[in-house]
This record gives C-alpha cells, sequence and structure tokens, in this order.
C-alpha cells in the first residue's frame, strides 16, 4: 500500500510540472537554420522595438530610422542578402541590403512564407522565378496578351512582390525598368526569366537613373553597361487601337495602366467636343476619336511625344481635321482658353506624378489643387471631368477628393462623382506601401 501511495505522489507530481521545452532545432526558424547553412553567414538587421508589426503586415521597405544595429562581421554590402529580425533577434524575414539608401532593407520573404514554401528560403534566383512565374500566370489570368491588347505590365514593383522591380511587355519587347541596386546586381537572372517567355524576343533596360543613384550607384557606369541594341520604336496594340511607341518616352514608353480608363472614354466620347490635358502620345484623344468625338485636342509640353501622337493619328486612319495636337503648358493653355471662354463637353487632365513621397504631399495637392480649378473652369457646365492622379502618396492618403473639392470651391463650380476608377488590373499594387506608385480617375459632373 505504501508503495502504491509513494507511486501515486510521484505522478500527480511530474502532471504539475510544465511541459517540456520544445527542442533547439524545432524552436529556430526556418530562415535561422538556413542562413546557419551558409558557408559564409548571413548578416541580421535587427529592428528598433515596436516597429516590427509594420514589416509583419507587409510593408517592404525597411527604413533606416527602424534598424536598431547589424549583427555581423564584415558588415554586409549593398546587394547582399541579410535577415530582418525583431528586437529578440528572431527573423521575421529576409530581404536585400543597401548601405546607402534610406531603404537600407528590400524585404523579399517573410518568415511565415518561407515556412510554408522553405524551397526560395535565402534563395534570391529561385525567388526570382517563382515571382516572375506567378506574375505570368497572373496576366494569362487576365487574358493578356490578347488579339486586341499585346501592351500590358508583367511585373509592377511592390504589387508582385519585387520591389524596384518593373517589367513592361510591348509585343515581342519587354521594358525592364530598373529602380533598386538588387536589380541591377541580379540583370542577368532578371533578363533569364524574361527571355524564357515565349513571345518575347527583345530585352530592354532602362535604369531609372537618379532613383539608382540614391541607391548609391554611379550614372556613368549605370550607362556603359545597358547599351541599347533594340529598335527605339515599337508598334503595339490596345483594345483594337494601335500606338507607336518610343523606348525613349517617360517611363518604360506608354502608360498601359490607363488601358481601361482609355476604353471607357471611348464609349462616352460620341458627338462630344473632347479636350486631352497632357495628353503625351494621344491615347485618351485617340480612344475619344474612335468613339466619334465631333473634335478632339490634345496639349502637351513635349515634343517627341506629339511626334508620336500626330503619328499615331495616321496610324489608325482618324481624320486629321477632326483631331488636333498642340506644344503647350498645361496651366497657360487652360489660362489662355478661359480668357476667349472657350469650353469643352469632356475634359481629361492626367499630370506627371506631382507627390513622388509623403514629404511633398501638401505642396502637391496645392499644384493638383489649381490645376482641376482651370480644368472645371474650361468644362462646359454639365460637362464631364476626368482627372487623374498617379501619386500613391496622394491618393492613399485620401486626399485626393478632398483637393478636388477645394478647386471646385475655387472655380465657382459644383462637382459631382460619377465614377471612381484605378489602373488596370494587371497593375497589382501592395497596399501596405502607400509611396508606391497607384493611380486613380476620378470622373466628375460640373455644375
Amino acid at each position: 500500500m505504501r508503495q502504491l501511495q509513494a507511486r501515486l505522489i510521484k505522478s500527480l507530481s511530474f502532471s504539475r510540472l510544465p511541459p517540456p521545452a520544445p527542442s533547439s532545432s524545432s524552436s529556430t526558424s526556418i530562415l535561422q537554420r538556413v542562413a546557419s547553412s551558409q558557408p559564409k553567414g548571413v548578416a541580421k538587421v535587427v529592428l528598433k522595438k515596436g516597429k516590427t508589426q509594420l514589416f509583419k503586415n507587409g510593408s517592404p521597405m525597411v527604413y533606416s530610422r527602424a534598424v536598431d544595429r547589424i549583427i555581423g562581421r564584415p558588415p554586409p554590402k549593398t546587394g547582399d542578402i541579410v535577415l530582418v529580425a525583431d528586437g529578440t533577434e528572431t527573423p521575421i524575414g529576409w530581404g536585400l541590403y543597401n548601405s546607402v539608401s534610406m531603404f537600407c532593407v528590400r524585404l523579399m520573404q517573410l518568415e511565415e512564407e518561407a515556412t510554408r514554401d522553405p524551397s526560395c528560403a535565402l534563395d534570391m534566383e529561385k525567388l526570382l522565378e517563382t515571382r516572375i512565374n506567378a506574375a505570368i500566370e497572373l496576366r494569362r489570368g487576365l487574358g493578356l496578351p490578347s488579339a486586341t491588347t499585346n501592351a500590358y505590365r508583367l511585373v509592377n514593383s511592390e504589387g508582385d512582390r519585387l520591389s524596384g522591380l518593373i517589367v513592361d511587355v510591348f509585343g515581342d519587347l519587354a521594358v525592364v525598368a530598373s529602380s533598386a541596386a538588387w536589380v541591377e546586381k541580379y540583370k542577368s537572372q532578371v533578363e533569364a526569366c524574361i527571355s524564357s517567355i515565349d513571345e518575347i524576343n527583345h530585352i530592354h533596360w532602362r535604369p531609372s537613373i537618379e532613383i539608382l543613384k540614391e541607391e548609391g550607384m554611379d550614372a556613368s557606369d549605370l550607362k556603359e553597361l545597358h547599351p541599347s541594341t533594340c529598335p527605339q520604336r515599337t508598334k503595339v496594340l490596345e483594345n483594337g487601337i494601335s500606338y507607336s511607341i518610343s523606348l525613349e518616352g517617360q517611363k518604360t514608353g506608354f502608360y498601359a495602366d490607363q488601358r481601361e480608363n482609355r476604353k471607357f472614354l471611348s464609349t462616352i466620347s460620341h458627338g462630344r467636343k473632347v479636350l486631352d490635358i497632357c495628353c503625351y502620345g494621344g491615347g485618351f484623344a485617340l480612344n475619344a476619336a474612335k468613339g466619334g468625338a465631333t473634335s478632339i485636342t490634345g496639349v502637351d509640353t513635349s515634343l517627341p511625344a506629339l511626334e508620336i501622337a500626330r503619328e499615331n493619328i495616321a496610324l489608325n486612319y482618324l481624320d486629321p481635321e477632326k483631331i488636333s495636337f498642340l506644344r503647350e503648358d498645361a496651366n497657360e493653355f487652360m489660362k489662355g482658353a478661359l480668357s476667349r471662354n472657350e469650353s469643352w463637353d469632356i475634359v481629361i487632365i492626367d499630370p506627371p506624378k506631382l507627390a513622388p513621397s509623403r514629404k511633398v504631399l501638401q505642396s502637391a495637392s496645392g499644384m493638383y489643387r489649381n490645376l482641376n480649378s482651370l480644368a472645371m473652369q474650361i468644362t462646359r457646365r454639365g460637362g464631364l471631368l476626368m482627372t487623374c492622379s498617379c501619386s500613391g502618396a496622394m491618393t492613399q492618403s485620401g486626399m485626393f477628393l478632398r483637393t478636388l473639392q477645394g478647386a471646385a470651391s475655387m472655380a465657382g463650380r459644383k462637382i459631382t462623382v460619377l465614377r471612381q476608377s484605378g489602373a488596370a488590373c494587371d497593375h497589382p499594387i501592395d497596399p501596405s506601401y502607400p509611396e508606391g506608385a497607384y493611380l486613380s480617375n476620378i470622373l466628375l459632373r460640373i455644375l
């Protein structure tokens, strides 16, 4: 009996003990285990207290002020793979380091993603292949390319989880816009992935020089690295309309993100007088003409862009008597139109990115307000104004509509919102990064 009681007491005492701690192999993160197997080791960027959740939630840009310390000797160099860790030095993800940029790490994969699929953990070549293949699959699922459209965005930076890399496809040509040092480092791997696409025969590499200088790269070296062997002009088809594109033009040469908005304009233009401000190559103007507008005027300051716009009139067999393109500053043109009491049934205004970051949001909102105030005054009462912003900082701040309300007050007009739309669906966005490019189009009725 005493022996039985002793065994019961021993059993009960064991049941009150805490469960055994997990072994080191089970508690170590997958990224830490992969890093420890690397022959040269992997540096660790440790975040300050309170900063971790922002990046766990998906923001891909780890800015320098969020970093507490860097562990690793020798310290990492630009382009190196690093772990990003919380204050306890537990990895939350990995990314690519930059010793110069205000964004010292571009996060590429979170710990939870690596746990689900460890095949890409700390392997940039494999990650590139996986992400670009996923981007291809997404566009195929959206019906791109098609018999009527062969111009589309294949990779949209943060939206496709490849921050700093944009790839636009124009027929059999791919234009790569590079705006991060890591993209330059992995140039051959990026090209190999794109070259694997059946319809692509040419790749044009277009570094964003000013941004890459901020990334610590030398502009003269970049120009030497990327001598172009592609033709400077190509032709594409979008919604059945032909466009000539200059690879030396703005951005990648063509604003594919406006495709669905251009098509919509063609459905409301019949019998109307249309003005396209900041028209670039004439995308909205051409769609208005195809939609049966009675007269179309395009205005831009770029002579090369206007030459292409005029070329596109002939390319689509449009009546040159009904469509004209003028070289003039947007503000000056609209002020002149006001002085002549000239107005249009439909006005489109699509200015360049006026707020490239949140730092200049206040000053940019003033520029948007002034431009739109003028545009509202030259839109006939009861007419339509399609106004655009490609500034992510403006649209995601929620300030764009308030700015338009301020513009209406300045113009002495009342406005009604008829339609709000974003970029074409092959331009996915990452909402956790508000400074990324994001298009907002608002159709207003002017009263």
